[in-house]
């Protein structure tokens, strides 16, 4: 039978932006279409049919071929990805269908060829993934830009074989401003270095310096700019250098570039696979044990989503296996649907299964594991560190997911899974010379540990980095409640001898993470040092960690009358660099104003298609609008308009974030179904819960660790370390499971928790 619908539809193939879902369904981890929805029992290519009267579809069934390795793997020693084909790995069955009449196409139709050719060509939403992966965007910046280089000179080939300072003849960065040459960091790569160009870049105040034996004939070369401290580009290189007698074509590249260092480095921070005798840790599969896989520095993501959806609240939140998925049309962008689809890849059990295709040339069977390229994506779209495929830092990562999942909707039953960590932490200030005291409280979701140091005294002859005695928990945190001087004028007897100050719980979460700071400063670069942090396995008590509140013998402080602020204060690099442009400061504060108070460039197009206003050159005079208050900001409707956001829901979105447009934007991606104010008499807000409660005893017990390896935070490897009960032999146990990416492997060793630990996760119980 004809279809009709191939007829009255016109096939249109993809174009080269849009994303194709060829790989996994977007509504679970089902491997499959343009769309991506699933035909097996879950029928999510029919859901997404009827939603969009798309009844046209792909059937694309792909069986794994076996792989006979005859030997190990290469290691991946430089920037790029191996080209191994979709074919290299699977054999393949395509089927056009319509799934309406429930008939398949005519392969040979013109139309049908075209569009399936075009799809089955396209890159993939996961591949762009981990092509951005192993690349670095680097860009130029204003101070290469509108670099002045001194008088120009040449610098003979002996004064650029060391170090000005040292004698140090490697790791070695020219200054392009004036021509100074120094040693680069210590860290970077394991080479040697003290950090001079560093000290002269902060002593001079020059901003620019290119790595020597980085520098190719063709041009390449290792740039960072010291004032942005961070890697750039720089367009002019060849003439820069010539400018001190330096010819492009003489130069040969004789050390490895950043770049290739951060791979081999990254390569190395691993956790240990093996027991202590030599045997491959015991893989594990089930329901709660599914691993992630790694997309190319997502190790910080894949830890921090292992822990959350390892607790109750995220659980029951999002873990729903017999509820409708929300009817949206593009449920790869609806946060709903990608968390539901994540709990589901992770608790289900349904992907954690051997997979002989993975690490055949071990005697272990692995998992394949699950992508979270959607996920990422959805989380770090529009965030300037987490929308790049560079490493980040997992504690910085925890708390944007908890911006972003307390902003979405919850409603019913459905309750917001990060209130399980809020809790109030109170200060308490004490005028050392009336002894009047202060109390005040901020809402938390986490805390800050300071980790003491303490080297232990090195073994004669012994090389290698420093080691650090063991430190317990309850020490950190007595350190954190402590008493504390701080320098303060009395605001009730004006007396200077200064204030204690002291931080205690008000109330305790049901989830208390912890972030323990183990750094130290090594030639100005500041590292992270492995300190063994010594946790109890059993319950532990928080009580005498809470606050007992105001005393009956304490007299309380007057209130400070809070000096005004201003209602609005130009962002400091931005206003410098509009100011810098010639342009005067009412039209740079107007600019920034209008246009989320963050980035220059933004601001001066605002300010060029708005040159012909009446008021450009006015002072900008505020009405101060409260939090919640009725009036949004009509520029800041405006601003967000040219961003594609309608005025009844840009106007709600500044009036749920208190007018902060960076919040608006965020609460606006968290909200892609809302409609907005489309009445002005909105009801008024509940009274907001309590974070936390203050009974007693407070015990808590530790649930889960990110793990990390690396001299920074930014690079090197994350793990969790997880509590798990497993069932063996018609028994269960409590274990530590570990979870490296894609390989979930029970846990013998304590040692790397204890000293690896970077975030701590305790449940309270």
């Amino acid at each position: 039978m004809a279809c009709p619908h191939l007829e009255s539809i016109g096939l249109t193939a993809p174009a080269p932006t849009q994303s194709v879902y060829r790989e996994d369904c977007t509504q679970c981890f089902d491997s499959i279409c343009f769309n991506g929805g699933c035909a097996g029992d879950r029928l999510h290519n029919k859901l997404h049919s009827i939603q969009r009267t798309h009844p046209l579809a792909l059937n694309i069934r792909r069986t794994p071929k076996t792989v006979e390795r005859d030997e190990p793997p290469a290691k991946m020693s430089k920037l790029a990805i191996a080209a191994e084909k979709e074919e290299d790995k699977y054999d393949t069955v395509l089927t056009p269908r319509c799934l309406e009449c429930s008939v398949d196409l005519d392969v040979s139709d013109a139309r049908v060829t075209n569009v399936v050719d075009k799809i089955m060509r396209a890159n993939t939403f996961a591949r762009k993934e981990e092509v951005k992966a192993w690349e670095q965007e680097l860009t130029t910046c204003e101070h290469i830009l509108l670099m002045q280089q001194s008088e120009s000179r040449k610098i003979e080939q002996g004064a650029l074989s060391h170090c000005y300072a040292c004698d140090l003849k490697e790791n070695l960065w020219l200054c392009l401003d004036c021509g100074n040459l120094g040693c680069g960091r210590k860290q970077m790569g394991g080479l040697d270095g003290n950090s001079h160009a560093l000290k002269h870049s902060d002593d001079a105040g020059h901003g620019v310096a290119v790595k020597l034996g980085s520098i190719t004939p063709e041009g390449t070369a290792d740039i960072y700019c010291y004032k942005c401290d961070d890697e750039r580009v720089d367009d002019k290189l060849g003439e820069h250098l010539a400018h001190w007698g330096i010819v492009l074509a003489e130069r040969q590249k004789t050390e490895q570039s950043l770049t290739e260092m951060n791979i081999e480095q990254n390569l190395k921070w691993d956790f240990s696979m093996t027991t202590e005798d030599g045997k491959e840790l015991k893989p594990l599969y089930g329901p709660g044990l599914t691993g992630l896989k790694n997309l190319g520095n997502s190790c910080y993501l894949a830890s921090i989503v292992q822990c959350l959806f390892d607790l109750p609240s995220f659980q029951q939140r999002y873990y729903r296996p017999n509820d409708d998925l929300p009817m949206v049309l593009d449920p790869a962008t609806d946060l709903e649907t990608q968390l539901r689809k994540m709990a589901d890849g992770l608790l289900s059990g349904r992907y954690a299964k051997p997979d002989p295709t993975v690490h055949a040339e071990s005697n272990v069977t692995h998992q394949r594991g699950l992508a979270p390229a959607m996920l990422k994506h959805l989380i770090g779209r529009g965030h300037e560190e987490f929308s790049t495929m560079r490493q980040q830092d997992a504690l910085e990562f925890l708390q944007h997911m908890f911006k972003i999942v307390s902003r979405s909707e919850h409603m019913g039953e459905k309750q917001d899974p990060t209130r399980q960590f809020r809790f109030e932490l109170e200060q308490r200030l004490q005028c050392l010379g009336c002894n009047k005291v202060r109390y005040s409280s901020d809402e938390q979701d986490s805390i800050f540990l300071n980790v003491p140091l303490r080297k232990m005294p090195a073994e004669e002859g012994a090389e290698g980095p420093d080691k650090y005695e063991s430190i317990t928990l309850e020490e950190c945190l007595d350190l954190f409640t402590a008493d504390e001087s701080v320098e303060l004028t009395c605001s009730s007897c004006s007396s200077q001898d200064g204030f204690s100050k002291r931080s205690l719980f008000k109330t305790f979460p049901e989830v208390l993470a912890v972030n323990a700071r183990k750094m130290t400063v090594v030639n100005w670069v500041p590292i992270k040092v492995d300190v063994p942090v010594i946790v109890p396995d059993e319950p532990f008590s928080l009580d005498r960690y809470l606050s007992k509140g105001q005393q009956e013998t304490e007299e309380l402080l007057p209130e400070e009358v809070q000096a005004e602020t201003p209602a609005f204060a130009p962002e400091p690099t931005a206003l410098a660099t509009l100011e810098a442009m010639g342009f005067p400061y009412n039209r740079c504060a107007r600019a920034l104003h209008a246009t989320g108070n963050s980035d220059a460039n933004i601001a001066a197009e605002w300010l060029f298609s708005h040159m012909e206003d009446p008021d450009v050159d006015d002072p900008l005079v505020l009405e101060n609008v409260a939090p919640g208050g009725s009036e949004a900001d009509p520029e800041k409707i405006e601003s967000l308009g040219a961003m594609g956001f309608a005025a009844p829901v840009a106007k709600k979105a500044l009036r749920e974030t208190g007018g902060d447009m960076e919040r608006a934007v965020d609460w606006l991606f968290s909200h892609p179904d809302d409609q907005g104010l489309m009445d002005e008499d909105e009801p008024p807000k509940t009274a907001k819960e309590p974070a936390g409660r203050a009974d007693l005893p407070a015990n808590f017990r530790l649930q889960s660790i990110v793990c990390h390896k690396g001299t920074s935070i930014h690079a090197g490897h994350y793990v969790a370390f997880i509590r798990k009960s497993l069932q063996n032999d018609s028994t269960s146990k409590f274990s530590w499971v570990l979870f490296n990416d894609e390989k979930v492997v029970e846990a013998h060793d304590a040692d790397e928790m204890r000293k690896f630990a970077y975030v701590y996760f305790f449940k309270r119980v």
